[in-house]
């Protein structure tokens, strides 16, 4: 009887746990969300256009109705932020009184002119052979320190790709330079030109506070740029991005109701709508950079769950599945609720790399994308034909409930991802 009892028990609350998500999270719901950010009305929300403001200010005031706190209390939920664009004009370095080749000297710096000596105050660090070029170099970068980074010659047909920290480049006061050589050297004079345009955009961040681990961060985010007004298609220009990724912002919108509805994470739980995805993923590492790594616990990033995947429905995919045990993990928790989160079958297309969770990733924080986009033959990908006509409202609505479902180890600090093996990553 005991036993009867314990099993009654325990179906009567997986039924109250069903019903309560299914009120909150629903076809309906995501249908009026995806409407409104998909609609012509927002022009395709390109980034640095006018229309993109007026996006993030409905999932601004979607967030606001939800009951989330902002980031940091600063009163506002757009995370706003300066993106600096260079034009470089000249660099020289000498080495111990001699000059290097311009080419093994790249300056990372918001400086118009740079000039710096050993007497300069930087920190002199190397990156030795066998170290992962790019992940180091991208941790001095984001120190916010003045660094003098020297790079083992090791490196010298990688030493190029280093120019793409440029492409990443938010007003800040520090500056990092790097220059290829086998040693330290004990004197060095660097000197750098570059022409700046600056370019603001905005996250839109919502929190919802942790009650036993307030400093471990649970991050649930999408991207809510597209690629705004192009080249006519039948008399249609323009780019509506409902499934990428009007479709995983509504999902971070919708899960961000349910678990303020729930009121039992013991994580502080980070809600934000990305932006500058298309053109970089300048909001994702502008965001990313504003956490200590270790802190982060584990990362949601969703994009593109509007249409089924290779499965069918009640299916999905987690990238870089084998970088951690998270994917385990997750489907674990949906055992008997008929979803599956399947490995990424994509990976010849580097899709872990691809979207916003790879700046976290790249630290050794579990940060996986999930997807059904069928990325060998999705007919409607980056083009206008990309509307919500082409999506399965129910089935999104049951993707996000699995999320939700899935993720309920980790918001609760039950369970906690492996990370990833920062020296395996490229």
């Amino acid at each position: 009887m005991k036993q009867l009892f314990i099993l009654a028990a325990s179906f009567l609350a997986l039924s109250a746990q069903a019903q309560n998500i299914d009120e909150i999270i629903n076809a309906k719901e995501v249908e009026r969300i995806e409407r409104t950010l998909a609609s012509d009305e927002m022009q395709g929300r390109r980034t640095f256009s006018p229309a993109i403001e007026k996006a993030a200010a409905f999932i601004a005031d979607e967030f606001k109705q939800t009951g989330l706190q902002t980031w940091k209390n600063s009163g506002t939920y757009l995370q706003e932020f300066v993106m600096v664009k260079p034009k470089f004009i000249n660099a020289s370095c000498n080495f111990n009184g001699v000059a290097v080749d311009s080419r093994d000297v790249i300056v990372v710096t918001c400086q118009a002119d740079l000039n710096i000596s050993e007497t300069s105050g930087y920190e002199k660090v190397m990156i030795a052979k066998g170290a992962n070029l790019f992940s180091e170099a991208s941790k001095y970068v984001q120190s916010g320190k003045n660094y003098f980074v020297t790079v083992d010659t090791s490196f010298a047909k990688t030493f190029g790709r280093l120019t793409g920290l440029k492409r990443q480049l938010f007003k800040a006061d520090n500056s990092v330079v790097f220059v290829m050589a086998a040693e330290q050297p004990k004197t060095f004079t660097v000197s750098s030109k570059h022409e700046f345009t600056e370019q603001k955009l905005a996250n839109v961040i919502g929190v919802l506070p942790g009650k036993s681990k307030k400093n471990e961060y649970v991050i649930f985010s999408g991207h809510y740029d597209h690629l705004g007004i192009g080249k006519a298609v039948n008399n249609d220009s323009i780019y509506n991005g409902a499934n990428d990724d009007a479709a995983g912002t509504t999902a971070v919108m919708m899960l961000a109701k349910y678990f303020k509805a729930k009121k039992d994470n013991e994580r502080t739980l980070i809600f934000v709508a990305f932006t500058a995805e298309e053109v970089g993923g300048f909001g994702a590492t502008y965001c990313s950079r504003q956490f200590n790594p270790d802190d982060v616990k584990a990362m949601f990033n969703i994009e593109m769950i509007g249409t089924e995947s290779k499965w069918g429905t009640n299916s999905a995919y987690i990238t870089g599945y084998e970088q951690t045990d998270m994917g385990k993990i997750l489907q674990a928790n949906l055992e008997g609720t008929g979803f599956t989160f399947h490995p990424d079958p994509y990976t010849d297309q580097n899709l872990f790399y691809r979207s916003d969770n790879a700046t976290l990733a790249r630290l050794g924080v579990p940060a996986h994308t999930i997807s059904t986009s069928k990325m060998d033959s999705e007919p409607n990908y980056h083009k206008v034909s990309d509307e919500i006509g082409t999506l399965d409202m129910e089935n999104m609505a049951r993707i996000i409930k699995s999320i939700a479902l899935s993720s309920k180890g980790i918001v609760s600090g039950k369970d906690t991802p492996s990370r990833v093996n920062v020296a395996g990553l490229r």
